[in-house]
């Protein structure tokens, strides 16, 4: 379709829709381009090696020369993680972020050792102004600080996108300017994108004061040592857990990287101003129990986490002891539960009591909006046109029938994928034509070229194992030397199957013998037979299908 030189507003998402997370969306006019956020998704088990799924960048790359800003709605990881590979792939003029995410990218960019200059900070206050649009924004409450929506002034309408937000009357943290936010409802919505994570939850959202009180109760009378697994990200759970330490005489030990690097973050921006309570992993050691908490990494389960590490028994710091208290402080992302589960029965496993988030315990609250509080932003925000994001498909699902519950009509709320493109004309809004958008994996350095085939046999060969059939031919007669010879890893013990590895030997040689009598072998289709004919007798004898990987060694005699 055509995205450019016409009358139309675009609006697309590269990432976030029918996902929780790799947040990255476009506002597009004539030949300008901003983008909102540029996030990643952490691999489920199946992508194996995989570190981060990242947005399809094709589209923006294709028309880098149109591309004026990013802008960052808030410092989570889903909203942030993309930027480095973001820069390496395209040039973006300019990256607008609050405080908390300017600190949390530079970071990230020293780490990966790219320079870049254009790093700008806003706040509420702001007001960017590019030849199509203005954007201000509002404040919102958040697990993390400085987190903010935008009103997007377009040629064709007002498009307000929420980012994350919940609200919160008991904050710890500034409260949501519901003010402003009325404000520019009253300016007249064309079209509002609004975070749909807890669209399936019903009532409101506990405040982060009822868990500061939560917290107190359990250190309160607890005289052995206290771990506490939360998101590192989240600077306001952070900041009141070091307070209540502080008030009940405790020091505290940081386990994780991405834990010392938001407290140092945090610090630095003037979130926690408690330095004196921190201690090293050694002094905790040599404390009194009842004088300890350990902070750390791990609350998802994550199996070189922190935690993970403690519960397993493999850190070298940490070992369990068996007045241990350890605290959830936090909920499942989708699809974490069982992870969580295992290192939950593993510290149950070692004898220590862990409490995890209950109706009878209120030690996490979400930073996302329930049912009743995404009610009131559509009150507040009164859009003409509802498009939910930042959600897996039902969650975007639920959220389109609460809009049409607030007065939006049916016709004028859309539940679209990444790639799906509304255009916006003269405050009216249409769904229409696609641009390219995939997951893109990210290998280490490597982004991008690991494709569903390398993924396919990595899963293979974590199932079925892998199985090398090694040759060796006289370099100038094209004869087989001696049989070939097999080694398989995660196939079957060899010393338990070697009659069917022999039997593989076998059926190996007998086709080689076969294709090398007139001594001009054609590698590519050896190889190829090889596999044709090893595989289903493979399969009929163990059920499995390993990688086959035929190999010739041309040997001078």
């Amino acid at each position: 379709m055509k995205i450019f030189n016409n009358s139309d507003t675009k609006v697309l998402a590269l990432g976030g829709l029918g996902e929780v997370g790799k947040n990255m969306y476009c506002i597009v006019h004539d030949n300008e381009i901003l983008i909102i956020d540029s996030g990643v998704m952490f691999p489920q088990d199946e992508l194996m090696g995989i570190d981060y799924v990242i947005p399809d960048f094709s589209f923006l790359k294709k028309n880098e020369e149109k591309v004026k800003a990013l802008i960052i709605t808030h410092g989570h990881e889903d909203h942030v993680g993309g930027i480095p590979f973001l820069l390496q792939t395209i040039k973006i003029p300019n990256i607008y972020a609050p405080k908390q995410a300017v600190s949390l990218i530079k970071r990230k960019l020293e780490e990966r050792n790219l320079k870049y200059s254009n790093l700008h900070l806003y706040n509420e206050n702001s007001r960017l102004k590019f030849k199509s649009f203005e954007v201000d924004f509002f404040r919102t409450t958040h697990s993390v600080p400085d987190s903010h929506g935008l009103a997007i002034n377009t040629p064709n309408g007002l498009i307000v996108m929420t980012g994350d937000f919940k609200f919160d009357w008991t904050p710890i943290g500034p409260m949501s300017n519901i003010h402003k936010m009325a404000e520019i409802g009253k300016r007249g919505v064309t079209l509002m994108l609004s975070d749909s994570t807890n669209a399936l939850v019903e009532g409101v959202s506990i405040s982060e004061s009822k868990v500061d009180e939560a917290l107190g109760d359990i250190f309160e009378n607890r005289e052995g040592r206290i771990i506490i697994a939360t998101f590192a990200s989240n600077i306001y759970r952070l900041k009141h857990i070091i307070e209540t330490c502080r008030q009940n005489n405790r020091k505290v030990a940081l386990f994780g990287r991405s834990m010392e690097n938001s407290i140092e973050i945090a610090i630095q921006g003037g979130y926690i101003d408690n330095n004196n309570v921190f201690i090293t992993p050694e002094e905790a050691n040599k404390l009194p129990n009842n004088e300890i908490v350990l902070l750390c990494t791990g609350s998802q389960g994550e199996p070189l986490a922190a935690l993970s590490r403690i519960a397993n028994g493999s850190h070298r710091q940490i070992k369990l002891m068996n007045d241990d208290l350890v605290i959830f402080s936090s909920s499942p992302i989708p699809g974490n539960a069982a992870s969580i589960a295992w290192t939950i029965n593993q510290l149950y496993l070692k004898g220590v009591e862990v409490f995890t988030n209950t109706s009878l315990s209120e030690i996490h609250t979400s930073g996302h909006a329930n049912q009743e509080e995404l009610k009131l932003m559509m009150r507040l925000i009164q859009p003409k046109y509802f498009m939910p994001y930042h959600g897996e498909y039902r969650m975007l699902k639920a959220h389109k029938d609460l809009a049409i519950e607030c007065g939006v009509p049916k016709e004028n709320a859309f539940v679209l994928e990444n790639g799906q493109v509304l255009s916006v004309n003269r405050g009216v809004v249409k769904p229409g034509g696609f641009v390219p958008s995939s997951d893109v994996y990210v290998d280490g350095n490597r982004i991008g070229d690991i494709g569903n085939i390398v993924i396919k046999d990595r899963n293979i060969m974590a199932n079925d194992g892998i199985l090398v059939i090694i040759t060796n031919l006289n370099i100038n007669t094209k004869e087989m030397i001696g049989h070939s010879h097999i080694t398989t890893r995660g196939f079957v013990l060899v010393n338990e199957n070697e009659e069917l590895l022999k039997k593989l030997e076998s059926i190996a040689d007998n086709i080689i013998v076969k294709n090398i009598k007139d001594k001009k072998i054609n590698y590519t289709n050896l190889k190829a037979q090889i596999v044709q004919d090893l595989s289903p007798y493979i399969y009929e004898k163990t059920g499995r299908k390993p990688i086959i990987l035929p190999v010739f060694m041309e040997v001078k005699r």
